[in-house]
Protein backbone atom coordinates (compact mmCIF):
# COMPACT_ATOMS: atom_id res chain seq x y z
CA UNK A 1 0.00 0.00 0.00
CA UNK A 2 1.51 3.32 -1.05
CA UNK A 3 -0.76 5.69 0.86
CA UNK A 4 -3.63 6.00 3.31
CA UNK A 5 -6.26 8.63 2.62
CA UNK A 6 -6.86 10.28 5.99
CA UNK A 7 -8.21 13.80 6.31
CA UNK A 8 -6.25 15.70 8.95
CA UNK A 9 -7.85 18.68 10.69
CA UNK A 10 -5.64 21.05 12.67
CA UNK A 11 -8.78 22.47 14.33
CA UNK A 12 -9.90 19.06 15.58
CA UNK A 13 -8.36 19.48 19.03
CA UNK A 14 -6.44 16.21 18.68
CA UNK A 15 -2.79 15.95 17.76
CA UNK A 16 -2.18 14.96 14.15
CA UNK A 17 -0.55 11.69 15.19
CA UNK A 18 -3.71 10.84 17.22
CA UNK A 19 -5.88 11.45 14.17
CA UNK A 20 -3.70 9.10 12.07
CA UNK A 21 -3.71 6.53 14.88
CA UNK A 22 -7.54 6.65 15.24
CA UNK A 23 -8.11 6.43 11.50
CA UNK A 24 -5.86 3.39 10.96
CA UNK A 25 -7.25 1.64 14.06
CA UNK A 26 -10.82 2.04 12.80
CA UNK A 27 -9.84 0.85 9.32
CA UNK A 28 -8.35 -2.32 10.86
CA UNK A 29 -11.37 -2.93 13.11
CA UNK A 30 -13.74 -2.42 10.18
CA UNK A 31 -11.84 -4.96 8.11
CA UNK A 32 -10.75 -2.42 5.49
CA UNK A 33 -7.11 -3.04 6.35
CA UNK A 34 -6.63 -6.78 6.40
CA UNK A 35 -4.42 -9.12 8.36
CA UNK A 36 -0.80 -9.07 7.12
CA UNK A 37 -1.48 -6.11 4.81
CA UNK A 38 1.54 -3.85 4.54
CA UNK A 39 1.14 -0.21 5.57
CA UNK A 40 2.90 2.62 3.72
CA UNK A 41 6.32 3.46 5.11
CA UNK A 42 6.48 6.34 7.59
CA UNK A 43 8.47 8.34 5.06
CA UNK A 44 6.03 7.85 2.16
CA UNK A 45 2.95 8.50 4.33
CA UNK A 46 4.53 11.66 5.74
CA UNK A 47 5.25 12.89 2.23
CA UNK A 48 1.74 12.01 1.05
CA UNK A 49 0.06 13.81 3.98
CA UNK A 50 2.58 16.69 3.87
CA UNK A 51 3.48 16.36 7.56
CA UNK A 52 6.64 15.53 9.49
CA UNK A 53 7.86 11.94 9.58
CA UNK A 54 8.02 12.03 13.39
CA UNK A 55 4.24 12.55 13.49
CA UNK A 56 3.67 9.34 11.54
CA UNK A 57 6.28 7.57 13.67
CA UNK A 58 4.30 8.43 16.82
CA UNK A 59 1.04 7.10 15.30
CA UNK A 60 2.67 3.83 14.17
CA UNK A 61 4.38 3.37 17.54
CA UNK A 62 1.06 3.70 19.36
CA UNK A 63 -0.63 1.24 16.99
CA UNK A 64 2.24 -1.22 17.44
CA UNK A 65 2.14 -0.84 21.23
CA UNK A 66 -1.57 -1.76 21.24
CA UNK A 67 -1.01 -4.71 18.90
CA UNK A 68 -2.85 -3.40 15.85
CA UNK A 69 0.29 -3.44 13.69
CA UNK A 70 3.76 -4.90 13.96
CA UNK A 71 7.16 -3.92 12.59
CA UNK A 72 9.04 -6.57 10.61
CA UNK A 73 12.78 -5.90 10.29
CA UNK A 74 13.83 -4.58 6.88
CA UNK A 75 10.25 -5.01 5.59
CA UNK A 76 8.06 -2.39 7.24
CA UNK A 77 4.79 -2.31 9.21
CA UNK A 78 2.05 -4.93 8.81
CA UNK A 79 -1.49 -5.34 10.18
CA UNK A 80 -1.67 -7.82 13.06
CA UNK A 81 -4.11 -10.71 13.52
CA UNK A 82 -6.27 -9.69 16.49
CA UNK A 83 -8.73 -12.33 17.72
CA UNK A 84 -11.04 -9.96 19.55
CA UNK A 85 -11.67 -7.61 16.64
CA UNK A 86 -15.04 -7.78 14.96
CA UNK A 87 -17.32 -5.65 12.84
CA UNK A 88 -21.03 -5.51 13.64
CA UNK A 89 -23.51 -4.08 11.14
CA UNK A 90 -27.11 -3.39 12.14
CA UNK A 91 -29.62 -2.05 9.64
CA UNK A 92 -32.96 -0.81 10.88
CA UNK A 93 -35.60 -0.06 8.28
CA UNK A 94 -39.32 0.30 8.85
CA UNK A 95 -39.11 -1.64 12.08
CA UNK A 96 -37.23 -4.58 10.51
CA UNK A 97 -33.76 -5.41 11.74
CA UNK A 98 -31.09 -7.37 9.93
CA UNK A 99 -27.95 -8.07 11.87
CA UNK A 100 -24.80 -9.57 10.46
CA UNK A 101 -21.61 -10.21 12.40
CA UNK A 102 -18.34 -10.74 10.60
CA UNK A 103 -15.60 -11.94 12.87
CA UNK A 104 -12.02 -13.02 12.32
CA UNK A 105 -9.48 -14.77 14.47
CA UNK A 106 -11.58 -17.32 16.35
CA UNK A 107 -9.53 -20.10 17.84
CA UNK A 108 -12.28 -22.58 16.88
CA UNK A 109 -15.34 -21.79 14.75
CA UNK A 110 -18.12 -24.39 15.01
CA UNK A 111 -19.58 -23.19 11.71
CA UNK A 112 -22.54 -25.03 10.23
CA UNK A 113 -21.54 -23.91 6.70
CA UNK A 114 -18.01 -25.31 6.51
CA UNK A 115 -16.92 -28.54 4.81
CA UNK A 116 -13.74 -30.61 5.07
CA UNK A 117 -11.66 -30.05 1.92
CA UNK A 118 -8.61 -31.98 3.13
CA UNK A 119 -10.00 -35.21 1.71
CA UNK A 120 -11.16 -33.83 -1.63
CA UNK A 121 -9.49 -35.63 -4.61
CA UNK A 122 -7.91 -32.52 -6.14
CA UNK A 123 -5.58 -34.58 -8.33
CA UNK A 124 -8.55 -36.42 -9.83
CA UNK A 125 -10.43 -33.16 -10.38
CA UNK A 126 -7.39 -31.64 -12.16
CA UNK A 127 -6.94 -34.74 -14.28
CA UNK A 128 -10.59 -34.64 -15.37
CA UNK A 129 -10.25 -30.92 -16.07
CA UNK A 130 -7.31 -31.56 -18.42
CA UNK A 131 -9.17 -34.45 -20.06
CA UNK A 132 -12.25 -32.29 -20.70
CA UNK A 133 -10.14 -29.53 -22.26
CA UNK A 134 -8.17 -32.01 -24.33
CA UNK A 135 -11.25 -33.73 -25.75
CA UNK A 136 -13.59 -30.75 -26.19
CA UNK A 137 -11.26 -27.81 -26.74
CA UNK A 138 -12.96 -24.87 -28.47
CA UNK A 139 -16.43 -26.34 -27.90
CA UNK A 140 -16.21 -25.35 -24.24
CA UNK A 141 -16.22 -21.68 -25.25
CA UNK A 142 -19.49 -21.91 -27.16
CA UNK A 143 -22.83 -21.04 -25.61
CA UNK A 144 -24.21 -24.01 -23.72
CA UNK A 145 -27.76 -25.20 -23.09
CA UNK A 146 -29.84 -22.88 -20.93
CA UNK A 147 -30.99 -25.73 -18.71
CA UNK A 148 -27.42 -26.92 -18.27
CA UNK A 149 -25.30 -29.40 -20.19
CA UNK A 150 -27.29 -32.49 -21.10
CA UNK A 151 -24.48 -34.83 -20.06
CA UNK A 152 -24.55 -33.45 -16.53
CA UNK A 153 -28.35 -33.62 -16.40
CA UNK A 154 -28.25 -37.27 -17.49
CA UNK A 155 -25.68 -38.12 -14.82
CA UNK A 156 -27.68 -36.21 -12.22
CA UNK A 157 -30.96 -37.96 -13.06
CA UNK A 158 -29.26 -41.35 -12.69
CA UNK A 159 -27.52 -40.38 -9.45
CA UNK A 160 -30.66 -38.89 -7.89
CA UNK A 161 -32.70 -41.97 -8.78
CA UNK A 162 -30.18 -44.43 -7.34
CA UNK A 163 -29.26 -42.46 -4.20
CA UNK A 164 -32.39 -40.47 -3.34
CA UNK A 165 -35.18 -42.31 -5.15
CA UNK A 166 -35.99 -39.21 -7.19
CA UNK A 167 -38.04 -40.09 -10.26
CA UNK A 168 -37.13 -37.67 -13.05
CA UNK A 169 -35.89 -37.34 -16.61
CA UNK A 170 -32.89 -35.19 -17.64
CA UNK A 171 -35.37 -32.84 -19.33
CA UNK A 172 -36.86 -31.97 -15.91
CA UNK A 173 -33.54 -30.79 -14.45
CA UNK A 174 -32.27 -27.22 -14.50
CA UNK A 175 -28.69 -26.42 -13.48
CA UNK A 176 -27.99 -23.11 -11.76
CA UNK A 177 -25.29 -21.24 -9.86
CA UNK A 178 -26.57 -21.80 -6.32
CA UNK A 179 -29.96 -22.17 -4.71
CA UNK A 180 -30.51 -18.41 -4.69
CA UNK A 181 -30.56 -18.25 -8.48
CA UNK A 182 -32.81 -21.29 -8.77
CA UNK A 183 -35.33 -19.85 -6.31
CA UNK A 184 -35.40 -16.63 -8.35
CA UNK A 185 -35.99 -18.71 -11.48
CA UNK A 186 -38.76 -20.62 -9.73
CA UNK A 187 -40.42 -17.33 -8.79
CA UNK A 188 -40.50 -16.34 -12.47
CA UNK A 189 -42.11 -19.67 -13.38
CA UNK A 190 -44.75 -19.40 -10.68
CA UNK A 191 -45.39 -15.77 -11.58
CA UNK A 192 -45.98 -16.85 -15.18
CA UNK A 193 -48.55 -19.43 -14.07
CA UNK A 194 -50.19 -17.02 -11.65
CA UNK A 195 -50.86 -14.41 -14.35
CA UNK A 196 -52.50 -16.85 -16.77
CA UNK A 197 -55.87 -16.74 -15.00
CA UNK A 198 -58.35 -13.91 -14.81
CA UNK A 199 -56.92 -12.76 -11.48
CA UNK A 200 -53.29 -12.89 -10.39
CA UNK A 201 -52.81 -15.42 -7.61
CA UNK A 202 -51.27 -14.07 -4.42
CA UNK A 203 -48.45 -16.34 -3.42
CA UNK A 204 -48.24 -17.22 0.24
CA UNK A 205 -45.36 -19.45 1.31
CA UNK A 206 -45.26 -21.51 4.50
CA UNK A 207 -41.88 -21.89 6.15
CA UNK A 208 -40.78 -24.08 9.01
CA UNK A 209 -39.60 -22.06 11.96
CA UNK A 210 -36.65 -22.07 12.52
CA UNK A 211 -35.43 -22.55 8.97
CA UNK A 212 -32.73 -21.84 6.38
CA UNK A 213 -32.54 -18.07 6.60
CA UNK A 214 -31.60 -17.32 3.00
CA UNK A 215 -34.79 -18.99 1.79
CA UNK A 216 -36.86 -16.72 4.01
CA UNK A 217 -35.09 -13.65 2.72
CA UNK A 218 -35.47 -14.76 -0.88
CA UNK A 219 -39.23 -15.31 -0.60
CA UNK A 220 -39.62 -11.99 1.18
CA UNK A 221 -37.74 -10.25 -1.64
CA UNK A 222 -40.26 -11.72 -4.12
CA UNK A 223 -43.03 -9.95 -2.25
CA UNK A 224 -44.56 -13.25 -1.14
CA UNK A 225 -46.63 -13.32 2.02
CA UNK A 226 -44.77 -15.47 4.53
CA UNK A 227 -46.42 -17.55 7.19
CA UNK A 228 -44.46 -19.47 9.79
CA UNK A 229 -45.81 -22.93 10.42
CA UNK A 230 -45.29 -24.58 13.76
CA UNK A 231 -43.06 -27.65 13.93
CA UNK A 232 -43.22 -30.65 16.21
CA UNK A 233 -40.86 -33.61 16.56
CA UNK A 234 -41.97 -34.87 13.11
CA UNK A 235 -41.56 -31.63 11.17
CA UNK A 236 -44.07 -29.12 9.78
CA UNK A 237 -47.53 -29.59 11.33
CA UNK A 238 -50.12 -30.33 8.57
CA UNK A 239 -53.06 -28.83 10.50
CA UNK A 240 -51.16 -25.58 10.99
CA UNK A 241 -50.16 -25.64 7.32
CA UNK A 242 -53.83 -25.92 6.34
CA UNK A 243 -54.73 -23.00 8.62
CA UNK A 244 -51.98 -20.85 7.07
CA UNK A 245 -53.83 -20.70 3.70
CA UNK A 246 -50.44 -21.01 1.98
CA UNK A 247 -50.11 -22.33 -1.56
CA UNK A 248 -46.37 -23.07 -1.26
CA UNK A 249 -44.57 -24.91 1.52
CA UNK A 250 -40.77 -24.94 1.81
CA UNK A 251 -39.60 -28.02 3.69
CA UNK A 252 -36.45 -30.03 4.42
CA UNK A 253 -37.88 -33.48 5.18
CA UNK A 254 -34.72 -35.62 5.08
CA UNK A 255 -32.80 -33.50 7.58
CA UNK A 256 -34.36 -30.22 8.63
CA UNK A 257 -32.02 -27.31 9.20
CA UNK A 258 -31.31 -26.30 11.87
CA UNK A 259 -33.32 -28.67 14.11
CA UNK A 260 -32.05 -31.92 12.52
CA UNK A 261 -35.59 -33.34 12.40
CA UNK A 262 -36.15 -36.28 10.02
CA UNK A 263 -39.73 -36.33 8.72
CA UNK A 264 -41.34 -39.80 8.92
CA UNK A 265 -43.32 -41.28 6.04
CA UNK A 266 -46.69 -40.61 7.68
CA UNK A 267 -46.03 -36.87 7.92
CA UNK A 268 -44.70 -36.81 4.37
CA UNK A 269 -47.91 -38.34 3.06
CA UNK A 270 -49.94 -35.74 4.97
CA UNK A 271 -47.98 -32.93 3.29
CA UNK A 272 -48.42 -34.55 -0.13
CA UNK A 273 -52.13 -34.85 0.54
CA UNK A 274 -52.24 -31.12 1.40
CA UNK A 275 -50.47 -30.25 -1.87
CA UNK A 276 -52.80 -32.44 -3.95
CA UNK A 277 -55.92 -30.59 -2.77
CA UNK A 278 -55.32 -27.59 -5.04
CA UNK A 279 -53.68 -27.24 -8.48
CA UNK A 280 -51.88 -24.11 -7.20
CA UNK A 281 -50.20 -25.84 -4.24
CA UNK A 282 -46.62 -27.07 -4.36
CA UNK A 283 -44.06 -28.41 -1.92
CA UNK A 284 -40.49 -27.16 -2.35
CA UNK A 285 -38.16 -29.87 -1.06
CA UNK A 286 -34.69 -28.62 -0.09
CA UNK A 287 -32.49 -31.72 0.14
CA UNK A 288 -29.26 -29.89 0.94
CA UNK A 289 -27.24 -32.36 3.10
CA UNK A 290 -29.15 -35.62 2.74
CA UNK A 291 -26.00 -37.53 1.71
CA UNK A 292 -24.70 -37.63 5.28
CA UNK A 293 -26.51 -40.15 7.43
CA UNK A 294 -24.56 -42.26 9.92
CA UNK A 295 -27.13 -44.70 11.28
CA UNK A 296 -29.72 -46.77 9.44
CA UNK A 297 -30.61 -46.65 5.77
CA UNK A 298 -30.65 -43.40 3.75
CA UNK A 299 -33.98 -41.57 3.87
CA UNK A 300 -35.53 -41.32 0.36
CA UNK A 301 -36.46 -37.89 -0.92
CA UNK A 302 -40.04 -36.67 -0.50
CA UNK A 303 -40.20 -36.41 -4.29
CA UNK A 304 -39.88 -40.20 -4.53
CA UNK A 305 -43.35 -40.55 -2.95
CA UNK A 306 -44.96 -37.88 -5.11
CA UNK A 307 -47.41 -39.46 -7.53
CA UNK A 308 -49.16 -36.23 -8.58
CA UNK A 309 -46.22 -33.99 -9.51
CA UNK A 310 -46.57 -31.62 -6.58
CA UNK A 311 -42.93 -31.58 -5.37
CA UNK A 312 -40.29 -29.16 -6.62
CA UNK A 313 -36.94 -30.72 -5.73
CA UNK A 314 -33.94 -28.51 -4.92
CA UNK A 315 -30.42 -29.86 -4.44
CA UNK A 316 -26.83 -28.64 -4.29
CA UNK A 317 -23.21 -29.80 -4.27
CA UNK A 318 -22.28 -27.24 -1.59
CA UNK A 319 -22.07 -29.81 1.20
CA UNK A 320 -21.00 -32.87 -0.77
CA UNK A 321 -18.16 -31.13 -2.65
CA UNK A 322 -17.68 -27.48 -1.72
CA UNK A 323 -19.73 -24.27 -1.38
CA UNK A 324 -17.33 -22.65 -3.85
CA UNK A 325 -18.39 -24.92 -6.72
CA UNK A 326 -21.72 -23.03 -6.92
CA UNK A 327 -23.64 -25.75 -8.76
CA UNK A 328 -27.20 -26.50 -7.71
CA UNK A 329 -30.11 -28.15 -9.51
CA UNK A 330 -33.87 -27.94 -9.68
CA UNK A 331 -36.15 -30.87 -10.62
CA UNK A 332 -39.45 -29.49 -11.90
CA UNK A 333 -42.79 -31.31 -12.16
CA UNK A 334 -44.47 -31.36 -15.58
CA UNK A 335 -46.63 -28.24 -15.34
CA UNK A 336 -43.71 -26.10 -14.17
CA UNK A 337 -41.43 -27.56 -16.81
CA UNK A 338 -43.92 -26.39 -19.42
CA UNK A 339 -43.87 -22.95 -17.77
CA UNK A 340 -40.08 -22.96 -18.00
CA UNK A 341 -40.16 -23.51 -21.76
CA UNK A 342 -42.86 -20.85 -22.13
CA UNK A 343 -41.42 -18.12 -19.92
CA UNK A 344 -37.72 -18.78 -19.23
CA UNK A 345 -36.19 -20.85 -22.03
CA UNK A 346 -34.43 -17.72 -23.33
CA UNK A 347 -32.28 -17.51 -20.18
CA UNK A 348 -28.64 -18.59 -20.44
CA UNK A 349 -27.08 -20.98 -17.97
CA UNK A 350 -25.37 -19.37 -14.99
CA UNK A 351 -22.77 -22.13 -14.55
CA UNK A 352 -19.57 -22.23 -16.56
CA UNK A 353 -19.73 -24.93 -19.19
CA UNK A 354 -16.31 -26.32 -18.27
CA UNK A 355 -17.34 -26.85 -14.64
CA UNK A 356 -20.47 -28.69 -15.75
CA UNK A 357 -18.51 -31.04 -18.00
CA UNK A 358 -15.93 -31.74 -15.26
CA UNK A 359 -18.67 -32.47 -12.73
CA UNK A 360 -20.44 -34.78 -15.22
CA UNK A 361 -17.20 -36.76 -15.66
CA UNK A 362 -16.66 -36.75 -11.88
CA UNK A 363 -20.09 -38.30 -11.34
CA UNK A 364 -20.09 -40.60 -14.37
CA UNK A 365 -16.63 -41.99 -13.62
CA UNK A 366 -17.65 -43.09 -10.13
CA UNK A 367 -15.36 -40.55 -8.44
CA UNK A 368 -18.22 -38.67 -6.79
CA UNK A 369 -19.63 -41.81 -5.19
CA UNK A 370 -16.19 -42.77 -3.88
CA UNK A 371 -15.69 -39.24 -2.56
CA UNK A 372 -19.06 -39.34 -0.76
CA UNK A 373 -18.24 -42.70 0.82
CA UNK A 374 -14.92 -41.32 2.02
CA UNK A 375 -16.53 -38.15 3.41
CA UNK A 376 -19.24 -40.13 5.21
CA UNK A 377 -16.47 -41.99 7.01
CA UNK A 378 -14.60 -38.76 7.81
CA UNK A 379 -17.70 -36.98 9.08
CA UNK A 380 -18.90 -40.05 10.99
CA UNK A 381 -15.59 -40.12 12.88
CA UNK A 382 -15.91 -36.42 13.72
CA UNK A 383 -19.58 -36.91 14.67
CA UNK A 384 -18.73 -39.83 16.98
CA UNK A 385 -15.83 -37.94 18.56
CA UNK A 386 -18.12 -34.97 19.21
CA UNK A 387 -20.67 -37.22 20.93
CA UNK A 388 -17.98 -38.82 23.10
CA UNK A 389 -16.56 -35.46 24.14
CA UNK A 390 -20.05 -34.06 24.79
CA UNK A 391 -20.89 -36.76 27.36
CA UNK A 392 -19.89 -34.51 30.31
CA UNK A 393 -22.14 -31.77 28.87
CA UNK A 394 -25.25 -33.90 29.51
CA UNK A 395 -25.47 -32.53 33.07
CA UNK A 396 -26.11 -29.04 31.67
CA UNK A 397 -27.47 -29.65 28.16
CA UNK A 398 -29.76 -31.94 26.21
CA UNK A 399 -27.86 -33.15 23.13
CA UNK A 400 -29.75 -33.83 19.89
CA UNK A 401 -29.45 -33.83 16.10
CA UNK A 402 -27.14 -36.84 16.01
CA UNK A 403 -26.84 -39.55 13.31
CA UNK A 404 -27.26 -37.23 10.32
CA UNK A 405 -26.06 -33.95 8.88
CA UNK A 406 -23.01 -31.94 9.88
CA UNK A 407 -23.93 -30.35 13.21
CA UNK A 408 -25.19 -31.20 16.68
CA UNK A 409 -27.46 -29.25 19.03
CA UNK A 410 -27.09 -28.45 22.72
CA UNK A 411 -30.22 -27.28 24.58
CA UNK A 412 -29.46 -25.60 27.89
CA UNK A 413 -30.97 -26.92 31.14
CA UNK A 414 -29.78 -24.10 33.43
CA UNK A 415 -31.83 -21.16 32.22
CA UNK A 416 -29.05 -19.35 30.37
CA UNK A 417 -29.75 -17.41 27.20
CA UNK A 418 -28.19 -18.07 23.80
CA UNK A 419 -26.52 -14.65 23.93
CA UNK A 420 -24.92 -15.47 27.27
CA UNK A 421 -23.61 -18.80 26.00
CA UNK A 422 -22.33 -17.27 22.75
CA UNK A 423 -20.67 -14.35 24.52
CA UNK A 424 -18.88 -16.51 27.07
CA UNK A 425 -17.63 -18.77 24.27
CA UNK A 426 -16.45 -15.78 22.22
CA UNK A 427 -14.31 -14.56 25.12
CA UNK A 428 -12.42 -17.84 24.86
CA UNK A 429 -12.01 -17.49 21.09
CA UNK A 430 -14.78 -20.00 20.31
CA UNK A 431 -17.57 -19.21 17.88
CA UNK A 432 -20.89 -20.99 18.31
CA UNK A 433 -24.34 -20.34 16.83
CA UNK A 434 -27.76 -19.91 18.44
CA UNK A 435 -30.96 -21.50 17.21
CA UNK A 436 -32.76 -18.17 17.36
CA UNK A 437 -30.48 -16.82 14.63
CA UNK A 438 -32.55 -19.01 12.29
CA UNK A 439 -35.99 -17.93 13.53
CA UNK A 440 -38.02 -16.07 10.94
CA UNK A 441 -38.86 -13.06 13.11
CA UNK A 442 -35.16 -12.34 13.52
CA UNK A 443 -34.15 -12.27 9.88
CA UNK A 444 -36.76 -11.55 7.22
CA UNK A 445 -38.09 -8.41 5.64
CA UNK A 446 -39.76 -8.06 2.28
CA UNK A 447 -38.34 -6.31 -0.75
CA UNK A 448 -40.48 -3.31 0.14
CA UNK A 449 -38.73 -3.10 3.50
CA UNK A 450 -41.70 -4.26 5.58
CA UNK A 451 -42.24 -7.52 7.39
CA UNK A 452 -44.26 -9.86 5.22
CA UNK A 453 -45.54 -12.22 7.91
CA UNK A 454 -49.19 -13.20 7.75
CA UNK A 455 -49.37 -14.23 11.41
CA UNK A 456 -48.63 -11.97 14.35
CA UNK A 457 -45.49 -12.32 16.46
CA UNK A 458 -47.57 -13.83 19.26
CA UNK A 459 -48.77 -16.58 16.92
CA UNK A 460 -45.39 -17.50 15.53
CA UNK A 461 -44.16 -20.96 16.30
CA UNK A 462 -40.47 -21.33 17.05
CA UNK A 463 -40.06 -25.08 16.94
CA UNK A 464 -41.78 -26.76 19.86
CA UNK A 465 -39.21 -29.53 19.93
CA UNK A 466 -36.54 -27.02 20.97
CA UNK A 467 -38.21 -24.00 22.50
CA UNK A 468 -40.53 -25.34 25.15
CA UNK A 469 -39.75 -23.24 28.18
CA UNK A 470 -37.72 -20.81 26.04
CA UNK A 471 -34.58 -22.95 26.51
CA UNK A 472 -31.47 -21.76 24.68
CA UNK A 473 -30.18 -24.05 21.92
CA UNK A 474 -26.66 -23.89 20.49
CA UNK A 475 -25.57 -25.35 17.12
CA UNK A 476 -22.11 -26.90 16.86
CA UNK A 477 -20.98 -27.67 13.32
CA UNK A 478 -18.00 -29.98 12.97
CA UNK A 479 -17.42 -30.60 9.26
CA UNK A 480 -14.76 -27.92 8.76
CA UNK A 481 -12.80 -28.71 11.94
CA UNK A 482 -10.00 -31.17 12.54
CA UNK A 483 -10.47 -33.69 15.34
CA UNK A 484 -7.85 -31.80 17.35
CA UNK A 485 -9.77 -28.52 16.92
CA UNK A 486 -12.97 -30.26 18.01
CA UNK A 487 -11.25 -31.58 21.12
CA UNK A 488 -9.65 -28.23 22.00
CA UNK A 489 -12.86 -26.29 21.35
CA UNK A 490 -15.07 -28.55 23.45
CA UNK A 491 -12.46 -28.61 26.22
CA UNK A 492 -12.66 -24.81 26.48
CA UNK A 493 -16.46 -24.83 26.31
CA UNK A 494 -16.58 -27.39 29.12
CA UNK A 495 -14.59 -25.05 31.38
CA UNK A 496 -16.96 -22.13 30.91
CA UNK A 497 -20.34 -23.85 30.46
CA UNK A 498 -20.23 -26.73 32.94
Amino acid sequence: MNSITVTLDSRDGKHLYEQIYEYIKQEIKAGKLLYNEKLPSTRSLAEYLQISRSTVDLAYEQLAAEGYIEAKPCRGYFVCHKEELYHLTVEVENGAVWQEEEREGYFVDFSTNAVDLQEFPFDTWRRIYRKVFSEQGDRLFLTGAGQGERKLRVMLSRYLHSSRGVDCEPEQIIIGAGNDYLLMLLEKLLNGLDTEGEEKLIRRVALENPTYRKAGRMFASFGYQITEVEMDAYGMCPDKLEESQANLAYVMPSHQFPTGTVMPIGRRMELLRWASESPERYLIEDDYDSEFRYKGKPIPALQSSDGQEKVIYLGTFSKSISPAIRISYLVLPGRLMQAYHKYCSYLSTTVQRTEQEVLAEFIGGGYFERHLNRMRKVYREKHDKMLRLLKPFETAFTISGENAGLHLLLTDKRGRTEEELKASAAKQGIRVYGMREFCMENMVKSGAGEMAFVCSSQERGVGKAFFQGEAATILLGYAGLTEQEIEEGLSLLAKIWL
